[in-house]
């Protein structure tokens, strides 16, 4: 399966049913009243992580997810049936952000956390509800809400415990496949992971954890060169770094280990300098190649030079030695490590800690008016969908409409404007139009 990390998609949640206008009409009740019943409320829409899955790919080719409508109310004051919720199941550690202004709605890193992400309408009123002394018998009844619409954008960004980062080549994939029954792509060219590979580590005295074989990283990763982005995403869950430098003549990279070895710090800190603050083992990989002892001796030298005081652990996963000792270090380290990573510099871009609540009065809301020729249209969420909800069979409801303008100060802004009598008014985001009368 295609590993795939991003994709945008549509939701909708389902629009309340309608209700009806209806009456009874039993032989010895007369005057029997109103009867129309409620419709039915619409389905609303839910992400479910699911640590099963692995990928996006299910959204490369189904961008489209609607919940059921709900249905509409019937006779003898009878509420119309409500819908099911949807539930989409997406990858643990995918992140759901608004596409339209990148602001970040939910971080879905627990198996079975469930975020609701769209909010299906209510069903509209029967006849029933708008009895009243004066008005017995209306013919009013209103069309159910309709459900929120939003693009979202999902981002995967792998979850792991360990994470191994280092120029590509440097012995990643060869030691996942040593230490884990995961399967890596490996071969003697640059680039063989283009995608992160996960495995499982399980050590004899109980403890285990997860290993990410991250894309190796190239000078300039940070500003998108080679897999760039595509790679650092992923290190940014990861609790543990494994720095992994192939200590051979055979890396090709025609730097030495310590260049290679501040390179790579180097772009993890532009990208954000948040990942230099999680614990880091060194790896010295392809220790059983000639030269790499003498190399090994001279990249401490440069380490010591520089006053660097990190871990260096030796290893060949070719002759599998070093690898359980490493394996028993790491274990030890994540024992010693918060299972909660603190937000990166690029989460807080996306989230605000700060949230502003204010007091809104329910009839006191702002709407544009904007002229379009001899027209006039009327732009308000609260407006459209309203009118949606108006049932435009009955002259009774639309009377009922025409006064929540009224009450709403449309009729004033609109003779402000210059609204004349004849005048035809739209009103954005909803099939309803009006004839402006003075």
């Amino acid at each position: 399966m295609a590993f795939v990390d991003q994709a945008t998609i549509e939701i909708k949640a389902g629009s309340g049913g309608d209700g009806i206008i209806s009456f009874r009409h039993e032989k010895f009740v007369p005057l029997g009243g109103p009867f129309g019943g409620d419709g039915g409320k619409g389905g609303d829409v839910y992400f479910i992580a699911d640590e099963g899955l692995r990928t996006l790919m299910d959204f490369r080719y189904n961008r489209h997810f609607r919940a059921k409508h709900g249905e509409k109310g019937g006779t003898k004051g009878m509420t119309g049936a409500s819908s099911d919720d949807l539930y989409i199941k997406v990858p643990t550690g995918t992140i759901v952000s608004d596409a339209e202004n990148n602001q970040q709605l939910a971080d879905m890193t627990e198996n079975g956390q469930t975020f609701m992400v769209a909010k299906g309408g209510r069903g509209g009123r029967g006849n029933m509800r708008f009895a009243t002394p004066s008005n017995p018998a209306p013919e009013i009844a209103e069309n159910g809400e309709p459900g929120q619409v939003l693009k979202v954008k999902l981002e995967l960004r792998v979850l792991a415990d360990v994470g191994l980062v280092g120029f590509p080549s440097a012995g990643k994939s060869t030691f996942l496949s040593v230490v884990t029954s995961a399967k890596p792509k490996i071969a003697a060219y640059h680039f063989t992971t283009i995608d992160p590979n996960l495995g499982m580590v399980q050590l004899p005295d109980g403890r285990d954890f997860t290993i990410a074989d991250l894309p190796g990283l190239i000078e300039g990763a940070s500003k998108g060169v080679g897999l760039g982005f595509e790679f650092l995403r992923h290190v940014e869950r990861a609790r543990v770094l494994l720095h992994m430098i192939d200590m051979s003549e055979e890396s090709g990279l025609g730097i030495s280990p310590f260049e290679a070895y501040q390179q790579i710090n180097h772009e993890l800190v532009t990208y954000d300098p948040a990942l230099l603050q999680r614990p880091m083992i060194i790896v010295a990989t392809k220790m059983d190649l000639p030269s790499s002892q003498a190399n090994l001796q001279q990249f401490k030298a440069d380490l010591a030079a520089h006053d660097i005081d990190q871990p260096v652990e030796e290893i060949s996963s070719a002759m599998q030695k070093g690898t359980r000792q490493l394996l028993l270090k790491v274990a030890d380290l994540l024992d010693q490590t918060p299972k909660t990573i603190a937000k990166t510099n690029q989460d807080a871009e996306n989230q605000s800690g700060e949230k502003l609540y204010e007091f809104k009065d329910d009839k006191a809301f702002d709407f544009q008016i904007e002229q379009d020729g001899d027209d006039w249209v009327i732009v308000s969420d609260r407006i459209s969908k309203l009118a949606k909800m108006t049932n435009k069979t009955t002259d009774e409801s639309l009377r009922r409409f025409a006064r929540q303008l009224r009450n709403f100060g449309v009729d004033e802004r609109l003779r402000q404007s210059g609204a004349k009598d004849g005048d035809m008014v739209y009103i954005d985001g909803a099939d309803f139009s009006f004839e402006f009368d003075e």
